[in-house]
């Protein structure tokens, strides 16, 4: 990993990394490599009219919450296809296989009840479309954190009846944050189970949002990756991987651009008055945690990130129908890595990580 890093880091040095975005700068990678992209995003229609209705009856359940459709009617059709039209576009972009996930805000908005309801469903139904297309297509569960212990069971049902490889939780919920130890049997059935927990961006929560009002930051401009970033950081601070040092969480965006600040977290920690933990900061991240490309293909991000994590933490993700499938597989193949470090972000990593 040693040796990797001081590569990484020399390729940035040399002026090898590329300054645009998407540009290609090394060789393409090999017809043999499999492309699995893992965050790759659906949604339903249940799921989507139950927004709009409880939206209806209560316009303020949650600061920035609008109701669906927020994107144009083509996307919406690309998020409900779970078949031929999905699998189109993967061919096309020379994807073999997506690992996919709940549209956030996913069922976290909702009542307790409603939520845990709409999870049921909502795993039901990907895991039918998983069996259609087993060589194509796996994913991960959906939860009501908002019920931690039914949540809890549904990640159980999930995995070991549906056989789902993971699940995703769009941040907070409801503006609370998974620190706090209520939400802990989720991390105790995750763990459990071997099976990583996937923590997507959303908007806000209400203590953080008035800040993201103007020049529409709230999103992914700016907002998604603060709020997702400050979750982890709570997470981080707060014991959890001291209770739980086994437990998995993967990253979207490259990390939330948290690599960049581990040593500054390792340092500012380790003050008087911090909370006492048994490691630092960025152990744990690299103990526990995963990134993935999702939307950030830029050969600079992705050479510091090698250079600071290894190719063993990195997986290759695309965040389609939200960003250019064709685009990050062009990208991804021509990165300055070698083929062997491209293999294990395209295929290898995710096959571990995600038991496919």
């Amino acid at each position: 990993m040693k040796q990797a890093a001081l590569a990484s880091a020399a390729m940035v040095a040399s002026g090898t990394a590329c300054a645009q975005q998407g540009a290609p700068t090394g060789n393409a990678a090999p017809a043999e490599f499999t492309r699995i992209a893992v965050e790759e995003t659906f949604s339903l229609p249940e799921v989507l009219d139950a927004l709009r209705d409880m939206l209806a009856k209560d316009p303020d359940v949650e600061q920035g919450l609008t109701a669906p459709p927020y994107v144009a009617t083509d996307t919406v059709r690309s998020l409900y296809d779970l078949g031929e039209g999905r699998i189109a576009a993967m061919d096309a972009a020379r994807v073999d296989k997506q690992v996919l996930s709940l549209w956030s805000p996913g069922v976290q908005a909702f009542d307790p009840m409603l939520g845990t309801e709409l999870a049921r469903l909502v795993n039901d139904r990907v895991a039918a479309a998983v069996r259609e297309h087993p060589d194509r297509f796996a994913a991960l569960a959906t939860i009501a954190p908002q019920d931690p212990a039914a949540a809890a069971q549904e990640l159980e049902r999930a995995v070991s009846q549906l056989g789902l490889h993971g699940v995703i939780i769009n941040s907070h919920t409801r503006s609370e944050h998974l620190d706090d130890r209520k939400f802990w049997p989720i991390f105790e059935a995750a763990q459990a189970l071997n099976t990583p927990i996937y923590i997507h961006p959303r908007n806000a929560p209400t203590q953080m949002y008035d800040a993201f009002t103007d020049y529409t930051m709230g999103g992914a401009l700016w907002g998604f990756a603060i709020e997702t970033s400050t979750h982890v950081v709570r997470l981080l601070m707060s014991g959890v991987f001291d209770e739980f040092p086994n437990l998995k969480i993967v990253l979207g965006h490259l990390g939330e651009g948290l690599p960049f600040w581990l040593d500054r977290l390792d340092s500012v920690s380790a003050r008087p008055g911090m909370p006492t933990l048994r490691r630092k900061p960025s152990e744990y991240f690299r103990n526990n945690f995963w990134i993935t490309t999702s939307a950030m293909f830029w050969d600079p991000a992705l050479v510091f990130c090698h250079a600071v994590l290894g190719a063993d933490r990195i997986l290759f993700a695309i965040d389609s129908p939200f960003a250019p499938s064709e685009a990050a597989t062009s990208w991804m193949d021509a990165a300055p890595l070698p083929d062997a470090d491209k293999r294990k972000i395209y295929q290898e990593n995710a096959e571990a990580i995600f038991s496919l």
